[in-house]
């Protein structure tokens, strides 16, 4: 069971493997003081602070020490749906911190206008007093229906600027991404206006095809929204949007390694095809570290069957139930370097969203946000530093 340190006095953690942007330090040392990374090393020649951890005390040989864990999109956990106000999104972010993610972004399934408007203003104001909340994502609803999945169909709309600017607006600034469907009238402009803003627009939920995609990233989207899932997949003559996102060093991909959302085989060419720029997420329900049984999604109402999670009416897959832990030990397990798995939990979602100066990693300067895990990668220690400022 992990614990979780506060951001006060200092910290050593010695004797771990140090895996930290694409690369693993063996016999390393860190140092944190206040919540930063003050200095690390190798070997013994650090010194005595408030607490010192000893990774080789960790249950079998080889303890990790990896940066914070960062999801770029999750909806709930714990019974907790991030719709439902503060106290859900709270409950969800405990259930999902004790696995690793010392950051998320909370993101919002598709709902009215009203109702997104108020819950992203909502999660603004938990910006400014929740340190490891960096901000919203509007997975919807401008959507195509055709790829609604666990989204209500009868809610989606097309991107009109109006509603764009309201919901960006709405999150003074804490609007970390938005998912749209490229091809919908006013996709490409919407596009436009939300990287003008200083968000990152996502390519998703759509029946784009290779042009489409190619127009969508050429417009300044950045990322595509959990692979292969809710888009048109690989056809030898018609590559669809994960081979056009693979092709585009601007782009970073996000990636389900759940096993159900993505064979094992397709999370390994994922990283095959986009290296370094994948973003392992869990697009997490409230079913997360939670019980099968029945549950809301916004709108859409789940089964959950032996974790996995089908929308009622439609029998689409409804979000995962998936901890950022598990999906790097199924990356791993699938044939990703584990380096490369972690670049995947830390660095690339840090810069998927413009906060890898102080995320994502275990420099000098950075956040101390850590995480220690043991040799089967499972968490044995969280450490979280202080708030990120804009």
């Amino acid at each position: 069971m992990s614990t979780h340190s506060s951001a006060t006095g200092s910290l050593v953690v010695h004797s771990a493997r140090i895996v930290d942007r694409g690369e693993i330090t063996e016999d390393g040392w860190l140092r944190i003081e206040n919540g930063t990374v003050t200095a690390r090393g190798t070997g013994a020649d650090w010194s005595p602070a408030d607490e010192v951890i000893d990774a080789a005390a960790v249950p079998g040989p080889g303890a990790l020490l990896t940066p914070g864990f960062v999801d770029i999109h999750g909806h709930g956990g714990a019974g907790a749906s991030f719709d439902d106000g503060v106290e859900a999104i709270r409950t969800g972010r405990d259930l999902h911190r004790a696995h690793g993610t010392t950051r998320a972004v909370v993101s919002l399934v598709t709902a009215s206008i009203d109702d997104l408007a108020r819950n992203v203003a909502t999660i603004a104001d938990l910006t400014e007093t929740d340190a490891d909340i960096l901000g919203s994502h509007l997975e919807g609803p401008f959507l195509d229906p055709g790829h609604h999945g666990a989204h209500e169909p009868t809610l989606l709309r097309h991107p009109v600027a109006a509603d764009v600017a309201r919901l960006l607006d709405a999150g003074r600034g804490t609007v970390r991404q938005v998912t749209i469907a490229p091809e919908l009238p006013g996709g490409l402009d919407a596009i436009r206006q939300i990287v003008a803003a200083g968000s990152a627009a996502a390519v998703g939920h759509t029946d784009a095809d290779a042009a489409m995609a190619v127009a969508a990233f050429e417009a300044g989207a950045s990322i595509l929204t959990h692979a292969f899932n809710a888009m048109p997949g690989i056809h030898h003559r018609a590559p669809g949007p994960v081979l056009a996102a693979a092709a585009d060093h601007r782009v970073v991909l996000e990636a389900i390694a759940d096993n159900v959302h993505l064979d094992p085989h397709v999370i390994k060419l994922v990283f095959d095809s986009a290296p370094g720029r994948v973003a392992l997420i869990t697009d997490a329900m409230a079913a997360a570290g939670s019980a099968d049984g029945h549950y809301d999604l916004g709108a859409v109402s789940v089964t959950v069957e032996n974790g996995v999670a089908r929308a009622d009416g439609t029998g689409s897959i409804a979000g995962s139930t998936l901890t950022q832990d598990v999906a790097l030990r199924r990356a791993v397990a699938a044939g990703v370097e584990l380096a490369e798995a972690v670049r995947a939990l830390t660095e690339t979602p840090a810069r998927a969203i413009g906060r890898s100066a102080a995320l994502g990693g275990l420099r000098i300067g950075m956040l101390g946000d850590a995480v220690l895990l043991d040799a089967e990668l499972h968490v044995a220690r969280v450490w979280s530093g202080p708030r990120l400022l804009a």
